[in-house]
């Protein structure tokens, strides 16, 4: 017979986890705490989030069992990456009073070692007997399981994370589905994907499927991003999939505030997790993200777990400290650009850690008793320091900059030709505009065609203009840009990376000089111009559009250009990713009075004569 268990008292279990894979393989899948949770078969529970006078956030959890409701204080999860988390909740009522899960990690070899320690403290006589009668025996044959699952997927032999329980489906999905498939694949937007989308909505576990992020898909199966983003757009046309525009916080980056069009899209919102409002901002922080049709399968609200580290992974270290408290813990920061902040709302920071040693990371009250916070002296190395010189609880947070990562932005998204091929009607409301930080433009004309149209008469032409764009349409989109409109026989096109911009102007000319070499028709001859800068969108004649001087200096650089030859402002000349493939011709400087801009301007320009050259000398396949 179990002995008794006193009120007030802590009873705990500790498991011994070892892993032939190293700590960086194993924590993604162990710090994953909400598919952990969901893989255990926890059960979902709803977060309410209460503003405090200090600006910080209490999170209540509450739980509905039968009748009854249990509600709790969820504590924000402790971590250091690939070292250690720690999650408590205190409940309100229930048979507990406290329960703390924390993992701890050690390198062994070439592998290393957990050790999952469970705490829980009994509020009354039903939590003593439930201890009693093997809680946490129970829980730690279960995350045992869990954990031996963990390793084999770290070491490659399981494909999914966690055994969990099998998906529910919609009635009929199968048979919709196998429709759907062969519908996508019949697309150019399917590229041998729409099985593989489809197997990932109907196998994977919940929190893979209520945000379904192309980027994230790409990386995962190892093919293009454009790839993966179309394939999802078509599955949205074909019923496979829902589309929507996430509005992300810039501080937790979670979006906390959805609309299915881009009309519906409001100029901010406010993150009651952070307590703070924020702005849109097309090229940041507007997501286009994907969930399953309902057709296919629903997605229930609830929550796993509110925080945990693979929730946020981007945040490499959360940790709270009382009032005055300092703490210096183990920790591995590689090279790279960081913010510091806390979870409470306040002042952050920008560093650059150049080497593996880490600034200490100081909390303190400013001259105007504003609480800011600052990097210090270098910590030890290998070390990472915290100090807490404020008056109140802070939970630190140390992140890496590329929370939006995974993030389909609507500036990217909207600069796609599937994209406004699928959802011509998906644009702003009227009167309504967003900033682009920064965007490379295209502008082409056909030179000469009022003459080609008199010496050929007007349907031959007109056949002639049509397979004109019909390779400036190819061309655009197989360097992962759009077509924004026509206007005559010119097009404007844009895109988000300003080398896809520079590839896709070197391969019009090289298409067009294939096909007059082989048509055996009269001549195309296509000018061409390119800048990247700041612009705004806005909807014109129903569709998306962009204006602004980047616009304006972009045509103008275009009728600059003589006819196959390639001219480039002076500013995406310089650009970083432009530059080396610059470097590969032989670029020639000059400058003008462009209309509209008050001082000349320079930009290079690569001759036709130096894109036949590059051609002749490629190797012949």
């Amino acid at each position: 017979m179990a002995s008794p268990i006193p009120m007030g008292h802590v009873k705990s279990r500790t498991c011994i986890w070892r892993f032939e894979a190293p700590v960086e393989k194993i924590w993604p899948v162990l710090a994953d705490t909400a598919r952990f949770n969901e893989a255990a078969e926890l059960p979902k529970h709803e977060i309410e989030e209460i503003p405090q006078a200090d600006g910080s956030v209490l999170y209540l959890g509450h739980l509905r069992k039968g009748p009854f409701t249990i509600t709790w204080e969820d504590k924000p999860v402790n971590w250091i990456e690939n070292r250690w988390f720690e999650h408590c909740r205190h409940f309100r009522n229930g048979p507990f009073k406290s329960l703390c899960a924390t993992l701890r990690f050690f390198p062994e070899g070439k592998g290393c070692r957990g050790e999952y320690t469970l705490a829980v403290e009994p509020a009354n006589l039903l939590g003593r007997a439930i201890l009693a009668l093997g809680f946490l025996d129970a829980a730690g044959r279960t995350f045992a399981r869990l954990a031996r699952n963990a390793g084999d997927f770290a070491k490659g032999e399981r494909a999914l994370e966690f055994e969990a329980k099998p998906p529910k489906l919609a009635a009929g999905a199968a048979a919709r589905i196998a429709a759907i498939v062969p519908q996508i694949e019949a697309t150019s937007h399917g590229h041998g994907l729409a099985q593989r989308l489809a197997d990932f909505i109907t196998e994977r576990q919940e929190v893979d499927i209520w945000k379904i992020r192309p980027l994230k898909l790409a990386r995962l199966w190892g093919v293009p991003e454009r790839h993966a983003i179309e394939v999802c757009l078509e599955a949205v046309k074909q019923g496979l999939l829902k589309l929507r525009w996430d509005l992300l916080c810039p501080r937790c980056g979670i979006g906390k505030a959805t609309v299915t069009t881009l009309d519906q899209l409001p100029t901010g919102a406010h993150c009651p997790s952070c307590n703070i409002p924020y702005d849109r901002n097309f090229s940041k922080n507007v997501e286009l993200a994907f969930d399953p049709s309902l057709a296919i399968r629903a997605v229930e609200g609830g929550e796993y777990c509110l925080f945990g580290p693979m929730s946020t992974p981007h945040v490499r270290i959360q940790v709270t400290l009382g009032a005055g408290e300092s703490r210096t813990e183990t920790a591995t920061m590689p090279p790279g650009f960081y913010r510091l902040r806390t979870l409470e709302p306040g002042a952050e920071e920008f560093i650059e850690c150049r080497g593996d040693v880490f600034p200490e990371v100081i909390a303190s009250l400013g001259p105007d008793g504003k609480e800011t916070i600052a990097a210090g002296d270098p910590a030890g190395r290998g070390q990472v320091t915290l100090r807490n010189k404020t008056s109140r609880r802070l939970t630190f947070i140390i992140e890496d900059r590329e929370w939006a990562r995974d993030a389909l932005t609507a500036h990217r998204a909207t600069a796609l030709q599937s994209f406004r091929d699928l959802f011509t009607n998906d644009v702003l409301r009227p009167g309504d505009h967003v900033e682009i930080d920064h965007i490379t433009l295209m502008f082409t004309d056909l030179k000469g065609s009022t003459s080609l149209y008199g010496r050929i008469g007007e349907p031959e032409a007109y056949v002639l203009v049509r397979q004109h764009f019909a390779i400036l349409g190819k061309a655009v989109r197989n360097n992962n840009g759009a077509i924004v409109k026509t206007i005559g026989d010119a097009i404007m096109a844009a895109f988000i990376d300003p080398a896809d911009a520079f590839r896709c102007a070197v391969q019009i000319q090289d298409d067009f000089e294939s096909f007059n070499r082989t048509s055996g028709k009269e001549p195309v001859i296509v000018k061409l111009g390119l800048h990247a800068g700041r612009c705004i969108s806005v909807t014109l004649n129903d569709k998306l559009d962009y204006y602004g001087s980047a616009t304006n200096m972009t045509a103008r650089l275009e009728g600059q250009s003589q006819g196959g030859d390639v001219v480039v402002s002076r500013k995406l000349a310089s650009d970083p990713a432009v530059a080396p493939l610059l470097a590969d011709y032989a670029p020639v400087s000059e400058s003008a009075q462009l209309k509209g801009f008050a001082e000349p301007v320079p930009y290079v320009r690569i001759t036709a004569e130096e894109l036949a050259a590059k051609r002749r000398s490629r190797p012949t396949t």
